[in-house]
């Protein structure tokens, strides 16, 4: 995230809070709900461990920065990719056609996410952060860019975050789509200099849309039998 550790820490505390207040509703209203009302929590943890690394970078504690990086490297790396899928893959009736292809971008988000992630936990030196424009930046440190050209691994992490809501049977969660693609072409075109960071922040204030989904219950317009 741009700009302090404040910065991040306040994103957390607000992303947090709502996330946890949601989860509470969802655990109530429906069960389906509750893994998209987890997603502003763990978007504000990983806003958490982002400010961690503003603290190591900024305090010359290179301890902080690397547990710090490896924390909001989690949730980047690891955790959307399988997480967003299977969000989908629950909110899916039974009988969709399209179940089946959700929980197979699932795994192949877990996959993917393995291999994007464990190198760094491997060996210290895969754990690269700068400060860029005042914004920390991790674009240095990616394990994949030895297997194929960073292009391709942002076009396959981006289809498995997008095309999974895209697809939904939820009109409103294809509109949270558009959301997420909203954030990655503000994203590319003016922040590529720490996209990353700004990416994440982006989207965990953009998991606010399903904050809304669940309080209005969007879901039984389409599917009574399920979310009345």
């Amino acid at each position: 995230m741009c700009m302090s550790a404040g910065v991040s820490f306040t994103a957390s505390v607000f992303l947090v809070v709502g996330g946890s207040a949601i989860s509470v509703i969802a655990w109530r209203k429906n069960l389906r709900y509750l893994p998209i009302a987890l997603m502003p929590l763990f978007a504000g943890l990983q806003q958490f461990m982002e400010g961690n690394v503003w603290l190591g970078m900024t305090g010359s504690d290179p301890l902080a920065v690397v547990w710090g990086a490896m924390g909001f490297m989690f949730f980047t790396w690891f955790m959307w990719p399988v997480w967003i899928p299977f969000c989908v893959f629950v909110l899916e009736p039974a009988s969709s056609p399209r179940k089946p292809l959700f929980l197979a971008l699932s795994l192949i988000g877990l996959l993917f996410g393995l291999l994007l992630y464990v190198p760094h936990g491997l060996s210290r030196d895969m754990i690269v952060v700068e400060i860029n424009n005042a914004s920390l930046a991790y674009e240095k440190s990616m394990w994949l860019d030895f297997m194929m050209p960073r292009w391709l691994t942002n076009t396959i992490y981006v289809a498995l975050i997008v095309i999974p809501p895209a697809l939904s049977h939820y009109r409103h969660v294809r509109h949270f789509a558009l959301t997420l693609v909203a954030v990655i072409v503000v994203d590319f075109a003016l922040l590529q200099y720490a996209y990353i960071s700004f990416f994440c922040l982006l989207a965990g204030l953009a998991t606010l849309h399903l904050v809304y989904i669940i309080l209005t219950n969007k879901c039984a317009q389409e599917c009574p039998e399920l979310f009345a």
